[in-house]
């Protein structure tokens, strides 16, 4: 049996953070802003703002909490200037607190920079020794200071574009880096591809975003995408492109698809929507059963259900409505009020699924306490039956590259059987999607799918299975 003392949040995914950049654009601090706001849901526990004046000095603001909580109108005065960095997180390697929200920022002889980080490095543990003996204090417990100071450790009389290419080299990982001086940008991906970055036009200027849903809210024109092992040197002389590393992979984390992204994002010249939403047509040839209704979980399962529904001509219905409102950080007090917190966040419409046999989709099971919970809403309800289909493959393994399931302990299908997790969350039936169906519906030959083949694209270090 599950546990039931999780909270509400117990099986949702998250994801370390969103970067955001803006270089050559009047007012880049507030814009910086709203294509952090965009980006909101890549990270909700801290954001940061860093942008240069008119003096060439690097200003910081950031903290703990939502990006209209850090930020006010007397906050973001304190910003000026048409180059700036933003950051949204959610903390895996190193944890959360001030002290780990980013931008940050570096004051060197060779020139102050910050720097923005999302992803997650495997060899952070045997890079923080090598700098340690080598004199680095550390301000935080986040692996994304490690690049700073293999940056500042190199030799100060050569370029800072060879620094960076020589520091890039020795991470092992997933990431999207932005690093910005008093004149220009870097944007830095990492070999494997695992984590997004796309680069858009504005008016004179360039926009840098971990998602495309940014650019958009600014109003910047999409280019393309920087390339697995590329460095994109955004300046008064346009943009200029490095490749650290001639090893290169096409491997987009698969849940940038299924879960992360917004579906108005385009991933890697893929609609996210359309990427979902095939994902449930092919769920459904793969998987069919019949069924009186078809109803996803609310957000991102929503595009699945379309697909599910479409390819199978079951009526597609709103059967579960989240409250957007529910705060953030809710705290039960009791057993009694944790019991009720998923009724808090998700509510079963019960004169759509009463005496009706339910096809539930869902993105993901993690460690299944959700799943169990809105199963048996739904059968509270009044469904006389709940078909569970999963638009994703069985999560078997952990993620070490930036996604907080870190041991095979906490996941349901690592431990269970498809038969035993079935009875585990009190489904009549449950299925899951392909890997094969997963590629065939973003039009790919490759996508990062470590966590349901345990076939991770790196080495893993000091991190066990």
């Amino acid at each position: 049996m599950l546990k039931d003392s999780l909270d509400i949040y117990g099986d949702d995914l998250h994801e370390e953070c969103g970067v955001f950049g803006i270089f050559g654009v009047d007012d880049a601090p507030n814009l910086a802003y709203y294509g952090l706001h965009a980006l909101q849901h890549r990270g909700q526990e801290a954001c940061g703002i860093s942008a240069v004046d008119d003096e060439g000095k690097i200003n910081t603001v950031k903290g703990e909490g939502l990006v209209t909580e850090v930020f006010n109108k007397q906050k973001l005065s304190k910003l000026s200037g048409r180059i700036a960095i933003g950051h949204v997180r959610y903390s895996t390697t190193g944890g959360g607190g001030a002290n780990n929200a980013q931008p940050f920022s570096f004051n060197h002889h060779t020139g102050d920079f910050a720097l923005a980080h999302n992803g997650n490095l495997v060899n952070s543990k045997e890079l923080a020794r090598y700098l340690e003996v080598r004199g680095s204090l550390f301000h935080s417990s986040s692996d994304s200071e490690l690049l700073a100071h293999l940056i500042k450790k190199e030799k100060s009389e050569t370029h800072r574009i060879d620094n960076i290419i020589e520091a890039l080299n020795m991470l092992e990982g997933a990431f999207a880096f932005l690093i910005m001086t008093k004149n220009r940008i870097y944007a830095c991906r990492d070999k494997h591809g695992l984590r997004p970055l796309a680069i858009g036009k504005l008016g004179d200027g360039y926009v840098v975003s971990s998602e495309t849903c940014a650019l958009d809210i600014v109003g910047a024109e999409y280019i393309r995408d920087i390339e697995p092992g590329e460095i994109v040197t955004i300046d008064h002389h346009g943009i200029r492109s490095n490749h650290y590393s001639m090893y290169k992979r096409h491997l987009m984390c698969a849940m940038e698809y299924i879960y992360f992204a917004r579906p108005d994002s385009d991933i890697e010249g893929c609609n996210v929507h359309s990427f979902r939403k095939l994902s449930g047509r092919y769920l459904y040839e793969q998987s069919p059963i019949k069924a009186d209704v078809v109803i996803g979980v609310p957000d991102s399962s929503i595009s699945a259900a379309i697909g599910y529904s479409e390819a199978s001509g079951i009526p597609y219905e709103m059967g579960l409505i989240k409250n957007k409102y529910i705060a953030r950080t809710f705290i039960q007090p009791s057993q009694e009020m944790r019991e009720k917190g998923v009724r808090m966040k998700l509510s079963a419409v019960r004169s759509l699924v009463k005496d009706k046999s339910v096809v539930l989709i869902d993105d993901s099971i993690v460690r299944g306490t959700t799943s169990l919970r809105i199963v048996r809403l739904l059968k509270e309800a009044g469904a006389r039956e709940v078909h569970v289909r999963i638009a994703s493959p069985a999560i078997t393994n952990p993620c070490f590259y930036g996604i907080d399931m870190s041991t095979r302990d906490e996941l349901l299908c690592a431990r269970m059987s498809k038969e035993e997790a079935c009875r585990a969350i009190e489904a009549d039936s449950l299925e899951f999607l392909s890997e094969e169906s997963l590629l065939k519906s973003g039009n790919r030959s490759e996508l990062c799918m470590a966590c349901f083949n345990g076939c991770y694209p790196t080495s893993l270090y000091q991190n066990k299975r």
